[in-house]
């Protein structure tokens, strides 16, 4: 009687935890836009398009011609002000590579890679030997930082939702203060959710 009682059990409870799980490789080029939320297609997006727009502006032209060289750059703080979380290093990043990959600027670390580095710098004078170490006072110091921030503004009833993502940059002449550049990127994205109420 127990061992029927056994099987009846075994026939109810399904073995396993039900429901597989499927991983499909995606091209790192597609757009998902899964949750609608801010994601890494929008991060490269705005990173190439606002870097586009920048090196098109005739700062930097203006600077090759008076200083007949090209302009050295850095990344400064870029401000997630939005509602959401955003992996801002990855943004950062998306940005640094645009830069880079441009070939019109020169292209100077952060603030905290710089500080690392010089930590490892200061090592080397102690540690390392005279014709490996790195000379102190020889870094190459930026003519412009790159600073922005983004913002959301969101707007929702029932099962609808409709997120504004607007990214302001500016790029500043380090020496004169000077706002050489300014952009602007928007992005808006509308989510529907049946029986959903936000």
């Amino acid at each position: 009687m127990k061992k029927l009682l056994v099987f009846a059990l075994l026939a109810i409870v399904p073995l396993g935890c039900g429901g597989g799980k499927t991983v499909t490789r995606l091209d790192t080029e597609t757009v998902t836009d899964l949750s609608g939320k801010w994601n890494d297609t929008d991060s490269r997006l705005v990173a190439e398009e606002m870097i586009s727009d920048c090196l098109s502006r005739p700062w930097l032209t203006d600077f090759a011609a008076t200083a007949g060289a090209k302009p050295v750059v850095t990344v400064g703080t870029i401000r997630n002000l939005s509602s959401e979380h955003i992996a801002m290093e990855t943004f950062i990043s998306d940005f640094e590579r645009e830069l880079i990959n441009s070939n019109q600027i020169r292209f100077v670390a952060s603030k905290e890679a710089r500080a690392e580095v010089r930590e490892e710098r200061f090592d080397q004078q102690e540690f390392a030997s005279r014709e490996t170490a790195k000379r102190l006072r020889e870094e190459t110091g930026a003519d412009f930082m790159l600073q922005g921030a983004i913002k959301t503004i969101t707007d929702q009833e029932e099962g609808r939702q409709v997120v504004f993502y607007q990214t302001d940059l500016e790029l500043i002449n380090i020496e004169s203060m000077e706002k050489v550049w300014i952009g602007t990127k928007k992005i808006k994205k509308g989510i529907a959710q049946s029986g959903t109420k936000w």
